[in-house]
């Protein structure tokens, strides 16, 4: 059962993470380390975030990672991203990553399918357009359709035709719903597989993941003992802590930087 986390409160599970081995901290982006904005490409982590990572990444055998359904461009635009950055990037739900030191890796999932992309991006403008708050945004393996600037009953509308859309001309192609927005994707790879990818990478002995969305639960799912699932807001949950806000997320990470620095004095 997920309990509620008391900021500034000694947490058992907590302390666990903070003292394991090799930690890796992976964080979706939108709604964690930034609050949700009506202008997708305006999100930016919360100062007190960024001041946290920092504090992180500058300690031994620990590695920050954003893992979002951006597609690595975006991602790296919102997350104020440069090739000298110690954090780790996993975009488009995990089909993208790229590292500290070696830049973007290879993919290794299915390629998709030549020129489908844009077939589904020229059906579905001219429906989006339609309908007053609804936006597009293009994606390295498919489209989202943005609704935070509109209202529920266009946000009802817009993503029906859109599905119907889909399931007409790409009924294989996964589908991902969140807060406001409606993705689709030639791919098929989710955050699941990228908590197995980072693991995997950094030879982590504990994951520390933290997310606010449905798409996010893929990863908090098939977290291992000796890993922690955070999530941040209201909602059904596979994860061991709740927080409230971007803001409280600032707070556990700072919870987490001072015991794994203590620890290690």
């Amino acid at each position: 059962m997920t309990r509620t986390w008391t900021p500034g409160t000694a947490d058992a599970a907590l302390t666990a993470i903070a003292t394991t081995p090799r930690l890796v901290i992976a964080l979706d982006f939108d709604g964690v380390a930034s609050p949700l904005v009506p202008e997708p490409m305006a999100a930016r982590a919360l100062p007190a975030v960024k001041e946290q990572i920092e504090r992180l990444v500058a300690l031994p055998d620990t590695q920050v990672a954003f893992v979002s359904g951006r597609s690595m461009h975006d991602l790296r635009i919102i997350t104020e991203h440069d090739d000298d950055s110690s954090v780790a990037l996993a975009g488009s739900h995990g089909a993208q990553y790229w590292f500290p030191g070696s830049g973007d890796a290879a993919s290794t999932g299915e390629a998709t399918e030549d020129g489908a992309r844009e077939e589904l991006w020229e059906a579905a403008k001219p429906i989006i357009a339609r309908y007053e708050g609804a936006e597009f945004e293009p994606k390295t393996f498919g489209m989202g359709v943005h609704t935070r600037r509109a209202t529920p009953e266009v946000e009802a509308a817009v993503f029906a035709e859109i599905d119907a859309l889909v399931a007409e001309r790409f009924p294989h192609w996964r589908r991902r719903s969140g807060h406001r927005v409606l993705e689709f994707s030639s791919r098929t790879e989710g955050k699941d597989a990228a908590m197995g990818v980072l693991r995997e990478h950094f030879d982590a002995t504990g994951i520390l993941f933290a997310g606010d969305d449905v798409t996010d639960e893929d990863a908090l799912r098939v977290l291992k003992d000796g890993d922690l699932g955070v999530r941040v807001g209201p909602g059904e949950s596979a994860a061991t802590l709740r927080v409230e806000s971007p803001q409280q997320i600032a707070e556990l990470l700072a919870q987490v930087a001072t015991e794994r620095a203590a620890g290690r004095e």
